[in-house]
């Protein structure tokens, strides 16, 4: 099997009447398609997760199918040595280590605080200059008078242009005058910029213009030149300019970031393969990533969401939900058929209300990432009273210096982690093991003092409102991803991970009316674990609005055969293509992408998407093509799970500790999850610790380990007539 296996990856198979892609997503158990991608014979691969909080490892060790993990705080000075001391406290061999792959913040922060970008220049066409300012006229606030877009990545005086025009469809309207781009080429290479972006109209459909222009500027300039369609080839201008701009003022401070690293894990010994985790839930290669830090600005959240739909296809779950609470943020998404949902723009660094981005609020970013609903939900965040005395939480976080104030390192203010350590919830004894010291004492202060005081009430009642407060927020993120995409909850199973996601995840399931959570084997490091999950990928796309739907065959056949080639020049041999297509009907603004098949049935499958998504189908509209993709998928080392053979109820006798659970203050019974065994099975209310995570289970819901050591949480549900039964 494996042989013929390998010679279909030889031979570059299309996503085309065998419908490759299909079998693996609907068919879960036959693996044969992925046989290749998974070659780990006595080899480690580890999973590196860099957070606002804490930086994950996790080590896989082929041989054995078994896992050490790490969390240690995130230094935001020094990433690099967070990474290099997580490694070691895994105990990780460097001679014994096969592939590392990695999520970071590096990017996200940049852009965020707007420190160590690029001074970037661009170039566009005449009567263009303020394209970044104009943009879409979306306002952040739109009642609001006197609301602030963020500033520009390139400043006014950054900006220049020069004549030539391109028509929509390739054709020269004005060509480009060589003098004029020589004398603006001189003043640009005194201009100390770091990056030079050309970004003109319609070159998505002709490059010609901005590749001359990058040519004629490289005779003087020695930095980063980069053309638009090289980073999006796709129309839209604003959206393609600030893609690349965004792209340009991340490649200075990110490839120095990498190049430290990559130097860092090289003097310890480490010379395996370094992969980046991208926002769409695949991996690039150190140089691709270097070159388009773009692709990894949501990697970590990406990570997370990516080891779900692993977990989904082992459990054969179709519907899932996924909950990932950790120190800074909350973050909400759905998967279907072990397929996470994926959108292709967003807005880097902007803002969010109730879960939703804001839009005009960022950077429009033209790039797939997994589609997620974000609130300031973590345990690190900031509880406050505002001047109406109404009990508020976030945008501010504690994060991991100096951190809540129960972590006794000068935090003073009171947060969702202090609201769990006075409520019982969350031991003061147990966390990362008993090797971080919790101060109770210091969290009751911090609540009083801010919250407790204000609003005339006790501490442990302040700390109980804190926890309805970040429910309820959390809850309304999976509604977001839910119910408003006329998806039912009910129908889904949630899976909680990240450090707290697994202490309000029966509270959030009760409010969202799902009846089974799954907890993850090291829930604090699961994003780390989906590191190792996931194949490496590379997408390329051609404009095709000029084009009917019965011409698309030659033009993928055309395009299938130069992606290739230049695969091939990067080293990469066996890979599988997987063709699709942005279609509208005829004066529509935005596309549905579909996998592409040389039949007729497009337009039909167009129609029934279509009415899946906005509930209706112009039958009697004209479809038209917008783009055409290809995306190759590479096979790298993977982890495989170790399944154990389910036994008896076996476990250790529990401890107790007065907590408040499901509203009830009560002496808990409190398990070591590390001492449960597959097969052992209990009832709440409970709390089950372990090294990274604690998870409460509430009144109402029982409790089991299975074969993968995963905690299965079920809850019986009433139905109409009122009777008590399990789901």
């Amino acid at each position: 099997m494996n042989s013929l296996i390998r010679s279909l990856f030889a031979s570059r198979l299309r996503n085309r009447d065998l419908s490759i892609k299909s079998q693996i997503t609907n068919k879960p158990e036959e693996k044969s398609f992925e046989l290749p991608l998974n070659l780990v014979f006595g080899k480690m691969l580890v999973g590196i997760d860099v957070g606002g909080t804490f930086t994950d490892v996790i080590v896989y060790d082929g041989r054995s199918r078994e896992t050490k993990v790490a969390k240690v705080p995130t230094s935001p000075k020094n990433i690099e040595e967070a990474v290099i001391e997580a490694i070691d406290h895994a105990g990780a061999d460097p001679r014994e280590i096969n592939m590392i792959s990695h999520a970071t913040t590096v990017a996200t922060n940049a852009l965020i605080t707007r420190l160590g970008l690029a001074k970037t220049a661009l170039i566009t066409n005449e009567g263009f200059r303020d394209v970044l300012e104009i943009g879409r006229q979306r306002r952040p606030e739109l009642y609001n008078l006197y609301t602030k877009r963020p500033p520009p990545l390139v400043k006014r005086r950054d900006r220049f242009t020069v004549g030539g025009r391109m028509l929509f469809d390739g054709r020269e309207l004005e060509s480009i005058n060589r003098s004029e781009l020589r004398r603006l080429s001189t003043k640009v290479a005194k201009g100390n910029y770091d990056c030079i972006v050309v970004g003109f109209l319609n070159s998505y459909a002709n490059p010609a213009h901005e590749e001359l222009t990058a040519k004629i500027l490289a005779e003087k300039f020695r930095g980063h030149i980069i053309t638009s369609s090289s980073v999006n080839n796709e129309y839209r201008e604003y959206e393609r300019i600030s893609t690349a701009v965004v792209n340009a003022a991340l490649i200075p401070i990110f490839s120095i970031y990498l190049d430290n690293l990559r130097k860092r894990l090289e003097e310890k010994g480490y010379s395996s393969p370094i992969y980046l985790m991208n926002s769409d839930g695949s991996v690039s290669t150190l140089a691709h990533s270097t070159q388009f830090p773009i692709s990894i600005i949501e990697s970590g959240p990406a990570a997370g969401v990516m080891a779900c739909a692993d977990l989904a296809r082992n459990l054969s779950l179709v519907k899932v939900a996924t909950f990932d609470m950790g120190g800074t943020t909350a973050k909400a998404g759905m998967i279907t058929n072990f397929e996470p949902d994926v959108s292709y723009e967003f807005e880097a660094s902007g803002a969010t209300h109730s879960g939703r981005s804001i839009k005009g609020s960022g950077y429009p970013v033209r790039h797939p990432f997994v589609d997620l609903a974000e609130v300031s939900a973590g345990g690190g965040t900031i509880a406050w009273v505002d001047d109406g005395g109404a009990l508020r939480l976030g945008p501010q976080s504690a994060g991991a210096d100096p951190g809540p104030a129960a972590y006794g390192k000068g935090g003073l203010l009171p947060t969702v982690t202090d609201a769990n350590v006075i409520t019982g919830r969350l031991s003061p004894s147990h966390l990362l093991g008993g090797t971080m010291e919790i101060h109770a004492e210091l969290a009751g202060k911090a609540v009083s003092e801010h919250i407790a005081e204000k609003l005339r009430v006790s501490v442990k009642e302040a700390s109980k409102s804190i926890i309805k407060k970040v429910n309820y927020d959390m809850a309304r993120a999976i509604s977001i991803v839910s119910v408003e995409r006329g998806r039912d909850p009910r129908e889904f199973s949630l899976i909680a991970f990240g450090g707290a996601g697994p202490l309000h995840a029966c509270d959030l399931a009760e409010e969202m009316s799902i009846s089974r959570v799954i907890v993850p084997q090291h829930p604090g490091l699961f994003s780390a674990y989906g590191l190792l999950t996931v194949d490496l990928t590379r997408t390329v796309s051609v404009p095709a609005m000029t084009m009917k739907l019965g011409s698309l065959e030659n033009t993928f056949e055309n395009l299938e055969k130069k992606f290739s080639e230049v695969l091939n020049n990067e080293g990469l041999e066996k890979f599988v293509l997987f063709e699709s297509v942005d279609l509208r009907y005829e004066g529509q603004s935005f596309e549905i992408n579909l996998p592409y098949r040389p039949s007729n049935d497009l337009r039909d499958r167009f129609d029934l998407k279509h009415k899946e998504l906005y509930g209706y189908a112009s039958t009697e509209s004209r479809v038209e093509a917008v783009n055409a993709k290809i995306r190759a998928v590479a096979g790298v080392p993977k982890i495989e799970r170790k399944r154990e053979k389910v036994g008896a109820n076996r476990r250790e006798p529990p401890t107790s500790r007065e907590a408040w659970i499901s509203n009830i203050v009560t002496m808990t019974p409190v398990f070591v999850r590390e001492n449960l065994f597959p097969g052992g099975q209990g009832k709440g209310p409970c709390i089950i610790e372990e090294y990274d995570s604690t998870t409460v289970v509430n009144s109402d819901w029982s409790w089991m380990v299975d074969g993968f050591r995963n905690l299965r949480l079920e809850r019986r549900t009433n139905t109409a007539e009122g009777d008590v039964v399990p789901r």
